[in-house]
């Protein structure tokens, strides 16, 4: 590979909306886009180890997102790719069906472009994905592969999943949007379980509008996942977009956490707040102090149980093939109780309902995505501390990127509001990013 320095294309930062428009006026342009996604990525991944598997076939298909590129994170099952999990144990696993997502995404005329790679099982041992921004640190995690081929620009779109904060956290990392939409929106029948009561499956994107529609069509239910719950249809105008929420009302929530963040992390929070109240948002901040206390300890304790349960028979099986990080998370869900784990339960629920009264009056909730950049090394994906209420209660969720830090690596901002309320969130998050006017382009590795 060349150390010249080399532009990408433009269209390596365009986003979904911009290419459906691109190709319904040449739908040549459809054909050519994939195989320059290919060639871009080919040129880099040596360097960025987003991928556990590329397409062997990026040609243009027919439908709603025909010839657009789509990365899948490698728990999440493909009938003719590996889906290894992240793990040695399925190394070269080929499923038998299509999780559902997946189905639906080939039928909208998707082009499945590659398993994107993924921490063991989700569950926080990395694995070998750079942040591209600065590959001396974390992509974040589980999502790592899917963050980071956005934000290098080999894919306009990617899938990941979120049962802590695996979407919001890495989107923030790596300057990316990330959406993790309600519990339940999207079944999630062939994606590998960790935890059945806090698992998602969200996006990543480079625009709001690019994980609005991708909602809008792949929002659904399935017989075969107990926890779905459809949302209320909506569609995204491919034209202009989403219709954005005018001078929302916003409620800005730091936590008692808040002191932890690092000081370019508030800095760039504190003048999101400031630009948007310019731009004609009220904010006002509020605490949700009996969320603040309840959902960390509550949403371990039901993981870490419900996981054991799942990985249990894994560890036993093939001890020498599952990490150590794995077999300690699964030893301390062995001392969980019933009672503990259905308090936590009772806890989730009481918070989820609560959430609706504590926000009325308000839009949207703007809190932090993460502590700060993205740590150094690539032995640790971050804290998910701020992710996590979000996750507990099941309610939607947006990462925007706002500013750099010391580093010069993303920060961001998060949008979160009511379970269910996703399109209202989103028209939220759509006013935001055009208020804050910020598009960190694309990192110094994707031009390489």
């Amino acid at each position: 590979m060349s150390d010249a320095f080399i532009l990408p294309p433009p269209q390596a930062g365009a986003g979904v909306l911009d290419l459906l428009r691109q190709f319904a006026a040449d739908p040549q342009a459809a054909e050519s886009y994939g195989a320059d996604c290919l060639k871009r990525t080919e040129a880099i991944e040596a360097r960025l180890k987003s991928f556990e598997y590329l397409p062997k076939d990026v040609s243009a298909k027919n439908g709603p997102l025909g010839g657009i590129p789509v990365a899948v994170k490698d728990i999440i099952a493909t009938s003719e790719m590996p889906t290894s999990n992240g793990s040695p144990i399925y190394r070269d696993h080929v499923p038998a069906a299509d999780a559902w997502v997946v189905a639906r995404l080939r039928n909208l005329g998707a082009t499945i472009f590659g398993k994107t790679v993924s921490t063991e099982f989700a569950w926080r041992h990395p694995g070998p994905t750079v942040n591209p921004w600065n590959p001396a640190h974390t992509p974040g995690g589980s999502s790592s592969g899917s963050a980071a081929a956005v934000a290098a620009g080999l894919v306009p779109l990617a899938l990941g999943t979120q049962t802590l904060g695996s979407v919001i956290r890495p989107a923030a990392f790596n300057g990316v949007v990330g959406f993790k939409p309600s519990f339940g929106a999207i079944p999630r029948v062939g994606v590998h379980p960790l935890s059945p009561s806090l698992d998602h499956v969200g996006f990543f994107a480079r625009r709001v509008d690019d994980v609005a529609l991708a909602l809008s069509l792949l929002a659904g239910r399935s017989d075969d996942d107990p926890h779905g719950r459809p949302l209320p249809g909506f569609t995204v105008d491919i034209a202009h977009g989403l219709r954005p929420l005018a001078s929302p009302r916003l409620a800005v929530v730091r936590f008692a956490k808040w002191e932890r963040a690092e000081p370019e992390q508030k800095a760039v929070f504190e003048a999101a707040v400031e630009r948007l109240r310019s731009a004609g948002a009220v904010v006002e901040e509020i605490a949700l102090p009996a969320l603040d206390a309840a959902h960390w300890d509550a949403i371990n304790t039901i993981m870490l149980s419900e996981a054991t349960t799942i990985f249990s028979d894994l560890i036993a099986r093939f001890p020498d093939r599952v990490s150590d990080v794995m077999k300690a998370h699964v030893a301390s869900g062995r001392s969980k109780t019933a009672m503990e784990y259905l308090t936590a339960k009772a806890a989730q629920a009481e918070r989820q309902h609560a959430l609706a009264t504590e926000l009325g009056g308000f839009d949207a909730v703007l809190t932090l995505p993460a502590f700060g950049e993205a740590p150094h090394g690539l032995d640790w994906t971050g804290d998910a501390e701020y992710c996590a209420p979000w996750t507990f209660v099941g309610a939607p969720a947006v990462s925007l990127p706002a500013g750099f830090g010391r580093h010069g690596l993303p920060l961001g901002v998060q949008i979160a509001g009511v379970y269910r309320n996703d399109l209202h969130v989103l028209r939220v998050a759509k006013w935001a990013e055009a208020a804050l006017a910020f598009d960190p382009g694309l990192p110094l590795l994707a031009r390489h």
